[in-house]
């Protein structure tokens, strides 16, 4: 949820909001990001080949809602809330018959208008974006998704490690004269080499289809406002320490380092974390896995080579 907040700047703000695909009217599917405050707001909408953006404040509402709005006059509090109140419906999927929106787009500008009502009087408002510079670009993509990655290869290479456990664990079962009571609960080892083939046929060309935005969907905005906050505190720690650089300039190198140094245990902390918000996946309950009371003999762990590595 977008919350009003006036202690903090607009842009380190808008950098902790996660993207949201939005339908703003038949034929403009956008990705936005969006956050008010007390005094102001700033937007950010991007098609995937252009990103576009706008920082407003106090006067500059002030200015365009006497532009817009001749027969309306009330506080830029009111105005701010009013554009709250029809933006974050949007991002959560909802929309309201009474608002129109429509957007007029370039490779430098984007307007995008709205016509709604206040008060029982007609309310019009221009959101004015210019485009968006690269580092604004760097900042709000691509570092943010670089550590994305980072951090799933880095679960999916746990998760692969464990797996081949688990089969050690259940060869030992079978070698000790355990059966399963249920037929249909029995699975195949796991095979690195199948599982990447089958990725790459099936799941990649799926997950390559970025056209509709679905890719900051679920887990994916928990970890992309995860992952911001963890570069905003980083590069804070460093411009108090004494370094002059601020949050904004923070090294992808010194995040992609830092994240391939992770000690297992926070790997394992980050993983799990991202997990928690995926779909819960079918699990055996404890009871069935307690029928077998065999003496477990320990087994040589096989080394796990990780899927990406």
């Amino acid at each position: 949820m977008l919350r009003m907040e006036s202690t903090e700047d607009p842009e380190n703000r808008l950098l902790l909001q996660p993207w949201t695909s939005v339908c703003f009217d038949e034929s403009t599917k956008l990705m936005t990001k969006v956050w008010f405050g007390d005094a102001g707001y700033a937007l950010l909408l991007s098609d995937l080949s252009s990103m576009w953006y706008e920082k407003v404040d106090t006067e500059v509402i002030q200015q365009r809602s006497k532009e817009l709005n001749k027969r309306l006059t009330a506080h830029v509090s009111s105005f701010l809330s009013r554009l709250r109140s029809l933006i974050c419906p949007l991002l959560e999927g909802e929309k309201s018959s009474s608002t129109i929106f429509s957007c007029q787009l370039s490779s430098s500008t984007l307007t995008l208008r709205v016509k709604s009502e206040l008060s029982g009087l007609p309310f019009y408002w221009d959101f004015r974006c210019s485009a968006a510079p690269v580092k604004m670009v760097f900042h709000h993509l691509v570092q943010p998704l670089m550590a994305m990655s980072l951090v799933l290869q880095s679960q999916v290479q746990e998760l692969a490690s464990l797996l081949l456990r688990k089969d050690a664990e259940i060869e030992d079962y079978r070698e000790s004269g355990a059966t399963l009571s249920r037929e249909r609960l029995k699975t195949e080892p796991f095979n690195e080499e199948s599982f990447l083939q089958t990725f790459e046929t099936k799941i990649l060309p799926q997950a390559c289809c970025l056209g509709d935005g679905h890719q900051f969907t679920s887990n994916l905005k928990e970890l992309y406002v995860s992952v911001s906050q963890k570069q905003a505190r980083a590069a804070c720690k460093r411009h108090w320490e004494g370094d002059c650089e601020s949050p904004e300039h923070a090294s992808f190198q010194d995040l992609a380092q830092k994240a391939a140094d992770l000690p297992t245990e926070e790997k394992k902390t980050e993983s799990q974390s991202a997990a928690a918000q995926c779909t819960q996946d079918t699990v055996v309950p404890s009871s069935q896995t307690q029928k077998v009371h065999l003496p477990i003999a320990k087994s040589k762990r096989k080394k796990a080579k990780g899927l990406f590595g």
